[in-house]
């Protein structure tokens, strides 16, 4: 059975940092892209970051770009999204994908809120 977990999400300041994370099972791991999307309310989910198989990253979005990073451990199958410098627009549920030719699997989402 196909697994995504995400977990490490929650409430906190601007300006501070989290650490998502993304625990697969079910699948070849090693073989996949994966990425982190996120979803604010009344907004379209949008692409956050993405690395491929042979960990070369990107980030999406201009304003996240500097702030978030991707990184994959493929031995742990597992895959991280550290964010630093957490402004207000960025609370949103976060999802991570993992996507292989015709294959694509989501995680249930985790919340995260930045507030004061």
């Amino acid at each position: 059975q196909v697994q995504l977990v995400e977990s490490g999400g929650g409430l906190v300041q601007p300006g501070g940092s989290l650490r998502l994370s993304c625990a697969a099972s079910g699948f070849t791991f090693s073989s996949y892209a994966l990425s982190w999307y996120r979803q604010a309310p009344g907004k379209e989910r949008e692409l956050v970051a993405s690395t491929t198989r042979f960990s070369s990253s990107t980030n999406n979005a201009d304003s996240m770009k500097g702030r978030f990073t991707i990184s994959r451990d493929n031995a742990k199958n597992t895959v991280y999204l550290q964010m630093n410098n957490l402004k207000p627009d960025d609370t949103a549920v976060y999802y991570c994908n993992a996507h292989w030719r015709i294959w694509d699997y989501w995680g249930q989402g985790t919340q995260v809120t930045v507030s004061s």
